[in-house]
């Protein structure tokens, strides 16, 4: 079954004894996943992440899910439980925490550490926190929560199973099944196992690589790809990453003692993340290796190493300054060597290209996973999930994490291995599932939309906003400034026309001001003496012209002033 909006009635009340699961954010994108469950009047947040903006979001920094549909039962919020420490899974529990500050937070030791560094930034009390690891259990109202050790692109990433009177929920979060990771840690199948036999209600699964025949390759055979690097590269290296991979920093360090390079972070998520992760453990730094990065250029190029932040062609971030020409300290030298070590992320691809064209520009060589094998995936292929289907034997499956198409793909995965085409949903951010009677079911839908944070305000850029922003940027402005004497009924001044984003001199509008003057004087003439009237009159008129004429839809300012 697949479900979008518009048949969709609202939600109405749950059922005493069923569980109700509310997608607010990563069903059909990726990145900012939330998800609320309900039972017995009581809510349990699951994750809660930010999504990136992509090149039709102008000015905007972040967009966060949209829980306005529990904004009123925040006090019956029983806890955030946190997956792992990926921005796209906490980074917008500080906005949360603004309207109510005292949630619980459950999470691995890193996972809440990087958490708490953000808070910080965010000017934030710490609320309580429950540190917990693969194994524990702990309650939270009627929700009994069970964690399992899953592998990912970053440690300490959990599984979480839910247990309630209603039945039992068993949430992935973003999983791989690496049978040689780089910690040692692997997806706890005999969990899984032992879960699918108590029997599982409903199955929440990462559907991202779903689409991806076989197996996601192991982090393991990344390292002679990167050693590779090292041994071609005759000048500086410069590594991108995300800021909170902390495996792939890992064999970055340990490649650059092989070969003997001293190594800096750039960018302040970086240096955060890594400090915080050494400090826990999770990374090892050989001693004398670090320096700090405005000490750098101090060392030959060929003997240094930097760790930066901007994998994702972030426009702030450091290695796009960089690629513009613009960073405080650090510059591309020809036969400097620059590695992308991450994916792209659906709808970045142009961002990235355009630093990779940039980086190239000036001279370096670039490494990225287009040329090489110099990253992996973090998420199950189709055939790890197949695998979990066959030894979960979940009653109900609810693909989570990915586009629709990813969502898809896994569903049609879990109909493969005989889970009944009635007890899979393919659903979107905002459309309810009710867990009923060990039957899964679509009880309507709630308001669901883009949070956008834009700068200082939170929820204030509205699409109509964005559409304007977009029009500036794409279409061009034009200002148009008359003066009447609306007892004569004539325009006295003007109309003075300025545009901007237009490559025609300003000449061009002359053309048009007879056009503006009779029409104008044609209204006034016919007793429209309202000023908002006379600017939608020259409005039509130019903006009638210039769709013509020059094949453009700008946005069109109109200024009447009263003599």
């Amino acid at each position: 079954m697949s479900h979008h909006f518009p048949e969709l009635t609202p939600a109405g009340p749950l059922a005493d004894d069923a569980l109700r699961v509310i997608p607010l954010g990563g069903l059909g994108e990726v990145g900012r996943n939330m998800t609320v469950f309900e039972h017995a009047g009581r809510l349990l947040i699951v994750d809660c992440g930010v999504l990136f903006p992509e090149e039709n979001h102008p000015g905007v920094d972040l967009i966060l899910p949209d829980w306005s549909s529990i904004r009123d039962r925040l006090d019956e919020v029983e806890a955030l439980v946190l997956t792992h420490g990926h921005e796209d899974h906490i980074g917008a529990t500080p906005y949360l925490l603004r309207e109510r500050p005292d949630i619980p937070l459950v999470g691995s030791k890193l996972t809440l550490a990087l958490l708490r560094s953000k808070l910080q930034e965010h000017r934030l009390k710490e609320t309580a926190q429950h540190v917990v690891a693969e194994g524990d259990r702990i309650s939270f109202g009627p929700f009994d929560l069970e964690f399992v050790a899953v592998n990912h692109s970053i440690p300490d990433a959990l599984a979480v199973a839910i247990r309630t009177p209603a039945g039992m929920v068993l949430h992935t979060g973003d999983f791989k099944m690496d049978q040689l990771p780089l910690d040692g840690r692997i997806t706890d199948l005999r969990a899984f196992a032992r879960l699918g036999e108590e029997g599982v209600d409903l199955f929440l699964t990462d559907s991202t690589n779903a689409e991806v025949p076989g197996f996601t390759t192991s982090e393991i055979e990344i390292g002679p790809a990167i050693d590779r690097v090292f041994q071609r590269s005759q000048g500086r290296i410069i590594a991108a990453c995300f800021a909170s991979h902390v495996h792939r920093v890992q064999q970055i360090l340990d490649a650059a003692v092989e070969h003997k390079r001293k190594v800096a972070y750039v960018g302040r998520s970086m240096i955060r993340n890594m400090n915080i992760a050494r400090d826990l453990g999770y990374l090892t730094v050989p001693a004398d290796t670090l320096v700090d990065s405005k000490e750098i250029s101090n060392y030959a190029p060929e003997r240094t190493v930097l760790i930066s932040t901007g994998s994702q062609g972030e426009p702030m971030s450091a290695l796009a300054r960089i690629a513009q020409r613009n960073h405080n300290f650090v510059h591309i030298e020809e036969g400097d060597t620059v590695l992308l070590a991450s994916s792209l992320i659906p709808g970045n691809e142009n961002a990235v290209y355009r630093v990779i064209n940039g980086l190239a520009r000036c001279g370096a060589t670039v490494v990225h996973k287009g040329n090489a094998l110099v990253h992996v995936s973090g998420h199950a292929s189709a055939g790890e999930l197949l695998y979990c289907y066959n030894i979960v034997r979940p009653k109900n499956v609810l693909p989570v994490h990915g586009e629709i198409r990813h969502m898809q793909a896994n569903a049609a995965l879990a109909r493969a291995t005989g889970i009944p085409a009635e007890h899979v949903v393919v659903a979107e951010d905002g459309v309810v599932v009710d867990l009923v009677d060990g039957k899964v079911e679509i009880a309507g839908k709630v308001p669901c939309g883009y949070v956008f944070v834009d700068g200082g305000s939170v929820g204030d850029v509205t699409e109509s906003l964005l559409k304007d922003r977009r029009i500036l940027g794409e279409e061009g402005f034009i200002s148009v400034i008359v003066v009447v004497d609306l007892n004569d009924a004539k325009v006295i001044t003007g109309p003075e026309i300025h545009a901007r984003g237009f490559g025609e001199d300003e000449k061009t509008f002359e053309e048009i001001r007879p056009d503006i003057i009779a029409a104008l004087e044609a209204a006034l003439r016919e007793g429209v003496d309202d000023s908002y009237q006379l600017q939608q009159t020259i409005r039509r008129v130019i903006g009638r012209w210039v769709g013509n004429r020059l094949r453009r839809r700008p946005m069109i300012i109109p200024v009447v002033v009263e003599a």
